[in-house]
């Protein structure tokens, strides 16, 4: 596998695309890992200190997700260093999108990522530069369909996506109307708890949970936790957390899902972030859910987590280890060898097989239709790499040989 990793990490990118704003001093990259399958796919974040190397590794974690996600296609991702919370930053985006919208009408399919909404800013801004869908680019380059199925299937992912739920088994309110795009990756993150479980052996229910982050991903992932009778007993936020050893209810996580502040963590009795980041890895948890920034968590968090009761770590950041390696890093590696490490290209893929189910012909639009086929993909990917593999550690590694021996 670290032969086949090595290969994969220094194969230079196809395309570059380096773009300089002409009104600030924002920056951005698009990059194209490969063209495999003849089009490539990957979101837009903004975030203040971006680089083009922090691009071109998620550009490569993309293509890996591809593998499990579907379609077949290459890895890519647009990044651009700006401050979110500039005013000038919808000005930006405008001419960011603008910049970029021959790649996206041609082989390119961006989304939503950090700092970046899909339905409010990706969708509306390229629609305004010409773009049908923001993953019209994928249509072209490898379904290359005729242009009345290019018509209607763009009609489905636009339909699909910013579909509002409305059934109360995926929605913690139906009437704040949250979309798939909203709930399907901290699904996803559950699920593969979930799968896990049923699959390695054990029940779910009554396990302890640690989630870090509280944005879309984690909040969602917290919900659908305590949904299969999970005891979240704490939560870590950048604004600060909580800790409940007993587990909080399932009414008490949809509460905190419902109060959020924007996208972090709201409640009166908030413990500080310094207290509760020295607290939290000193508690008895079965499963860890990363769903915060990338390369957050020192070998000294995992390991006391590993010391105690932790079984199975369902991420749901990309890279969540504080490894400077674009892939598989000491810390990383080090958590492989001693519990179920279930790798981000598994656990968090959910949003990117929205976009391959809606890209199929004639799909069901039920909430419970979209849900199983992230839940049934996800399975699927943690069956096979058990199926290679039966042991409880080294998952990540298989689930990486498995992946790169169909990039190389």
């Amino acid at each position: 596998m670290k032969d086949l990793l090595t290969i994969y990490e220094n194969k230079e990118p196809e395309i570059v695309f380096n773009w300089k704003d002409s009104e600030t001093e924002a920056e951005g990259w698009t990059v194209i890992n490969s063209l495999r399958g003849g089009a490539a796919g990957g979101g837009t974040r903004m975030r203040k200190g971006l680089d083009m190397n922090e691009v071109l590794s998620l550009a490569k974690t993309m293509e890996v997700k591809f593998t499990v996600s579907g379609p077949p296609i290459g890895g890519a991702k647009s990044g651009i260093n700006f401050d979110p919370s500039d005013p000038r930053k919808k000005g930006v985006l405008e001419r960011w999108y603008k910049a970029v919208s021959p790649l996206l009408k041609s082989y390119y399919g961006t989304g939503g990522d950090l700092n970046i909404d899909e339905i409010n800013e990706v969708i509306p801004i390229t629609e305004d530069c010409g773009v049908w869908h923001p993953q019209e680019g994928v249509f072209t380059g490898h379904f290359k369909p005729t242009e009345a199925d290019k018509i209607n299937r763009i009609g489905q992912l636009r339909q699909g996506v910013i579909k509002v739920l409305e059934n109360t088994n995926y929605s913690p309110d139906i009437r704040r109307k949250y979309t798939v795009a909203d709930m399907i990756t901290g699904y996803g993150v559950a699920e593969a708890a979930h799968h896990y479980y049923s699959i390695y052996g054990g029940d779910i229910k009554g396990k302890r949970a640690i989630v870090q982050g509280f944005g879309n991903v984690g909040s969602a992932a917290a919900y659908y936790l305590a949904q299969l009778g999970v005891k979240v007993i704490g939560i870590i936020d950048r604004v600060g957390g909580l800790i409940k050893e007993e587990g909080f209810s399932f009414e008490e996580i949809r509460e905190l899902f419902l109060n959020k502040k924007g996208n972090t963590l709201n409640h009166d009795n908030l413990i500080p972030f310094e207290e509760i980041n020295e607290k939290i890895w000193k508690l008895d948890a079965e499963i860890f859910a990363p769903c915060a920034a990338s390369r957050l968590i020192s070998k000294d968090q995992i390991s006391s987590l590993i010391e105690r009761k932790l079984e199975v770590i369902s991420c749901g950041a990309n890279v969540p280890f504080a490894d400077k390696e674009i892939f598989f890093g000491p810390i990383m590696e080090y958590t492989d060898e001693k519990v179920s490490l279930i790798p981000d290209f598994i656990s968090n893929c959910g949003m990117a097989r929205v976009f391959a189910y809606f890209m199929e012909r004639r799909v069901q639009m039920t909430d419970e239709a979209i849900f199983n086929d992230t839940s049934s993909i996800i399975k699927e990917a943690i069956q096979n790499t058990y199926n290679n593999n039966p042991s409880r550690t080294d998952i990540s590694r298989t689930a990486f040989e498995i992946a790169l021996k169909q990039l190389i």
